[in-house]
């Protein structure tokens, strides 16, 4: 038997060199990013060292596949956790909402006094997203009241794909300066998300309606309406954002304009200052109302 011939292949596996060892400088420098857990940080030390260690890319790769994994255990466990909260969450849970109150007075050649107050209350599960909203302005001038109007809305949604949802409405409204003590909508149709970034979102949506109006003085009046509106916010900067909110409610004898536009300023975690601008339109209001109601006013906002 030869033996130097079964030798030469152990005798080439000694020669080869060994592979090479991560630098241990390089290793600790990763393993601080990943000890963050900035994903950002670690995607740029992985880049520079795998740039300044070409030999050693595979176990710089390892490291950050090790690293990617885990996030994703971590996100996948956290989402779990928030659905089955969300499952199992009663019906008074789990509900955010914003407190909204706004108040002036004047006396000497006017003596006036006002008082705006709103409440939204949003309460999100897995599908279905509900959506309360209450507002009350009230105002009396030299000893008379001008302005008298209550609004309480609810809006069920469910969504349908994360862009696509079907919504209802039942709302209510008063405002007898106006002519009418109440008026009535019902609603339902379909909704889509236009724009769905992290400071910026805009949806619009669509369905018919049935709009019943209790005038003053005269009979009532129901009508089948086309419904339509357009919620849009835009985080402009950190403390700063645009609000833009608009609907129309179209039937034969009257048409509906709201428009609502928002400058709001964070002045901590959950109080925000608001100055707003309404535009409220009925193209055939009751005889001796006017067609456009406009308001602006300064409200603080508190987030809970």
């Amino acid at each position: 038997m030869n033996y130097r011939t079964l030798l030469l292949p152990v005798l080439a596996l000694t020669a080869m060199p060994a592979a090479a060892e991560l630098p241990l400088p390089i290793r600790n420098m990763i393993e601080a990013a990943i000890a963050t857990g900035d994903a950002a940080k670690v995607a740029t030390v992985v880049e520079l060292a795998r740039v300044t260690n070409p030999a050693d890319v595979a176990e710089i790769d390892a490291m950050n596949a090790a690293f990617q994994a885990d996030v994703a255990r971590q996100a996948a466990a956290t989402a779990a956790a928030a659905e089955a909260a969300a499952r199992s969450a009663g019906m008074f849970e789990n509900w955010t909402g914003q407190g909204q109150i706004g108040a002036f007075q004047s006396s000497g050649n006017s003596d006036t006094v006002g008082v705006s107050a709103a409440l939204g209350l949003d309460r999100k599960g897995i599908n279905w997203q509900h959506l309360v909203r209450l507002s009350a302005d009230y105002q009396r001038s030299a000893g008379q009241t001008t302005r008298e109007q209550f609004v309480a809305s609810y809006e069920p949604r469910y969504d349908i794909n994360p862009r696509l949802f079907a919504f209802g409405l039942a709302q209510f409204e008063r405002d007898e300066f106006q002519g009418f003590s109440s008026r009535y909508v019902g609603s339902g149709g379909f909704g889509y998300r236009v724009i769905e970034e992290e400071n910026m979102q805009m949806s619009v949506k669509a369905g018919p309606a049935w709009r019943q109006t209790n005038y003053i003085g005269t009979a009532s009046q129901s009508n089948l309406a086309v419904l339509g509106a357009l919620d849009f916010d835009w985080r402009i900067a950190e403390n700063l954002s645009l609000t833009q909110d608009a609907s129309v409610i179209y039937d034969s004898s009257n048409t509906s304009l709201l428009s609502s536009t928002g400058i709001e300023a964070g002045l901590s975690d959950k109080l925000t200052a608001r100055l707003s601008w309404t535009f409220d339109h009925d193209t055939d209001p009751p005889l001796g109302s006017v067609k456009t109601d406009t308001l602006s006013r300064f409200t603080l906002i508190y987030g809970f």
